[in-house]
Formats: C-alpha cells, structure tokens, sequence
C-alpha cells in the first residue's frame, strides 16, 4: 500500500523519542504515536497519544476516523521497515 500524503518525523529529546505522522494534504492533520514494542527491535503498530486537528473536524471523529487508521499503518509500515525510512 501506498502513503503518498503522509509524513513520519521522528525526534528525540530529553522525554525521549517523539514519533508523528502528519498528513500533508486535505485534512491536514498530526497523530502522534508511542511505539507499542511489540516486535523485538520493531515499532510495531502503535499506540495513538495525541491528535491534532483543525477547529472545523473537531468532536466529528467519525469523519477523521478512516485517516487515523491509515495514518496508524504508514507508522506501522515505516516501522517495519517495508514503507518509507522515517524523517529526523
């Protein structure tokens, strides 16, 4: 499967790593993921901590619901290595 709207960037700091898929085309939208550690030295799918969405899709999660779950899978194909390397 192919993730051509969406972006994987990867930061480290002093809370450790932060992993976000952002979603670059209409709706624009950030999730932010903890790695679930399920696979030894893998992300595995992911564990959603935060999304940020315009003030319009806001309390509509059914409309944003599908994005989330491909979001989640872009993560857990960059992850696996079989998707594109992660941005740092």
């Amino acid at each position: 499967m192919t993730y051509p709207h969406f972006v994987r960037i990867d930061r480290e700091g002093r809370q450790g790593e932060r992993h976000f898929v952002v979603h670059t085309h209409d709706p624009r939208f950030t999730a932010e993921f903890a790695e679930d550690g399920g696979h030894a030295g893998k992300g595995g799918k992911g564990v959603l901590k935060r999304v940020c969405v315009p003030n319009s899709w806001a309390g509509d999660y059914s409309r944003y619901a599908q994005w989330l779950t491909r979001a989640q899978e872009f993560f857990e194909a960059a992850s696996s290595g079989s998707g594109p390397a992660p941005r740092r």
